[in-house]
């Protein structure tokens, strides 16, 4: 009588491996004795005990030394998944009758076969804890990025970032979801005060008492007048008023195109395209600043406060030094909280870049 398929049945358990308390070393074991099997399916009787010595097993597992071999054997054995069938010499082999295996001394594999409803039920409930902490981490993320909008604790939104990039337990991300929901409703109450650390703006800039639909209003409406700012200096028309007008413009600046470009040579790697103007700097920025790890809304804040052009000519500096930074949207807030108090300015981080003999960008 043939059993399950054992590479599918060694795929469930592979999934499975927590409830069982299976290391990724066992697993390769498990699937070195199945690979002794002639067929696909585990047989039952001595069809399905694999009589191969420890020499040829270490040989298949790529040399595995005897001794970790021995101790992932006693560990299948002490889990239930196989049992060690010993001859009166403890050696291992099979007694051929009629062209089949009569007998046969060795590691029986029919366990696996007994517990397979045990395993798949393992598996389909890994697949959905894991279905579920996926689902989790997805709201954590729009927490995160709305307290983000929304000016709240930083230091948590920070924190958070850092969670999620390693595997956190359920009861870590219930924990990390509670407290971005109630750092969420203090921002909305106006409860939380500005931090030390986050750039203080205005009422006149950022009504943290408004609702989201307000906030993202607020956003879309600021980030066109970043991107109208172009125009509007070319037409040099002095009446036209934008978000950006209290700002000097980057040639005003003493900072020209040119010298963006001759600086910030790394952005040609992935936008070979010739870069016309200021509008098109801009346009490549907000295409870089993900690709950094910055997120959306912390471009928007360095956007309102920089103005679109410095803000996209500083993630082409942080893309210079991308392998020594080690958190450009971290970063980009500190340049962005400068920037918010008048401290912040172009031509020197540009002129570090162009020495490369300082190794840090300077403000």
């Amino acid at each position: 009588m043939e059993g399950p398929d054992k590479w599918a049945l060694l795929d469930r358990l592979t999934i499975a491996a927590d409830s069982f308390e299976l290391s990724h070393r066992t697993l390769t074991v498990l699937k070195a004795l199945l690979s002794f099997l002639p067929s696909r399916h585990i047989p039952d009787g001595p069809a399905g005990v694999v009589f191969a010595s420890n020499a040829r097993l270490s040989d298949r597992l790529h040399g595995m030394p005897e001794s970790t071999l021995r101790r992932h054997l006693a560990q299948l054995v002490r889990l239930g998944l196989l049992v060690r069938r010993d001859s009166p010499n403890r050696k291992r082999f099979a007694r051929n009758r009629g062209g089949e295996i009569a007998s046969a001394f060795g590691f029986d594999l029919s366990p696996l076969v007994l517990q397979a409803e045990l395993i798949e039920r393992a598996a389909s409930e890994a697949e959905a804890q894991q279905e579920r902490l996926l689902a989790q981490r997805d709201r954590i993320l729009v927490l995160r990025h709305a307290l983000i909008r929304q000016e709240g604790n930083r230091a948590l939104s920070d924190e958070a970032g850092r969670l999620l990039r390693r595997k956190p337990e359920a009861e870590t991300l219930s924990q990390l979801e509670a407290q971005l929901r109630a750092a969420l409703e203090a921002v909305e109450s106006g409860a939380l005060e500005c931090e030390p650390s986050a750039p203080c703006l205005s009422l006149s800039t950022v009504q943290v008492s408004a609702s989201d639909s307000q906030n993202e209003r607020h956003i879309q409406d600021s980030d066109k007048s970043y991107l109208n700012s172009e125009r509007t200096h070319r037409s040099k028309t002095p009446d036209v008023k934008t978000a950006d007008n209290c700002k000097p413009s980057q040639e005003e600046a003493g900072v020209t195109l040119a010298d963006v470009l001759e600086t910030c040579k790394e952005a040609r790697s992935f936008f070979p395209e010739r870069l016309r103007d200021w509008r098109d700097l801009v346009r490549v920025g907000d295409q870089i600043a993900p690709m950094l790890g910055i997120d959306q809304p912390v471009l928007i804040e360095a956007k309102r406060n920089m103005g679109a052009e410095s803000a996209a000519v500083t993630v082409l500096c942080l893309l210079e030094k991308a392998a020594t930074i080690r958190s450009p949207g971290a970063y980009l807030r500190r340049l962005t909280q400068m920037a918010c108090e008048g401290r912040f300015t172009l031509s020197p981080m540009l002129m570090a870049l162009r020495n490369r003999g300082n190794c840090q960008l300077t403000t």
